[in-house]
């Protein structure tokens, strides 16, 4: 069964993802699998990019901003698969949590669970249009990273110890220059892919 619909720019539902040629569902398939194990190796990748933040047990890496990009790119089900693989791996032993950290329970664990939501809640977005202009994109960016702070931040609190309002201060706060830097670079990219894609089509 053909999947040309699916890869047209214009394609209504349509993510980055699905303009990847395939034209059988058994390559489909494929690309799909290769996408997913793709976006969990970028996400452990960026990851490495850590540096330490004084006070705080979190560190600034470049994890989120790839999760978040796997979701806008990947779409829902691929960018959760995606997201799920990074994590389950990581659990199990794979050294590309932050920092080349593995493992469940740690302090920050959390933030990879909110990441693993917020890739599901980007690419649904992106599938209604969300990455395809600035001010749309900035607005995706900004809830999936509400979802990974929702999520990392309380996690955060019970697994230290600390009050709320300490962990608000030392995993939340410090990030967001940061998190505005990260969805002006997707506000920039994004919208550009599309228009690329627009422009081939």
């Amino acid at each position: 069964m053909s999947t040309a619909a699916l890869t047209s720019p214009g394609a209504t539902g349509a993510v980055l993802a699905d303009l990847l040629p395939a034209t059988t569902a058994s390559r489909a398939r494929v690309r799909d699998a290769a996408l997913v194990l793709g976006g969990a190796a970028l996400t452990g990748i960026a990851a490495q990019i850590a540096l330490p933040v004084p006070g705080s047990p979190v560190p600034v890496t470049g994890q989120t901003f790839a999760a978040l990009l796997v979701g806008a790119s990947l779409g829902t089900r691929r960018g959760l698969l995606s997201l799920a693989l990074y994590a389950v791996a990581g659990m199990a032993g794979v050294p590309w949590f932050a920092g080349g950290a593995s493992g469940a329970g740690g302090a920050t664990f959390g933030y990879v669970l909110g990441m693993l939501l917020a890739a599901g809640l980007v690419g649904e977005l992106a599938r209604r249009g969300g990455d395809r202009g600035a001010l749309r994109t900035a607005a995706t960016m900004a809830a999936g990273t509400a979802v990974i702070y929702a999520v990392g931040v309380p996690f955060l609190a019970l697994s230290t110890g600390m009050p709320f309002g300490r962990a608000v201060a030392v995993g939340l706060v410090p990030f967001l220059i940061g998190d505005v830097l990260k969805a002006a670079l997707a506000m920039g990219a994004l919208p550009a892919a599309w228009k690329l894609a627009d422009r081939r089509g």
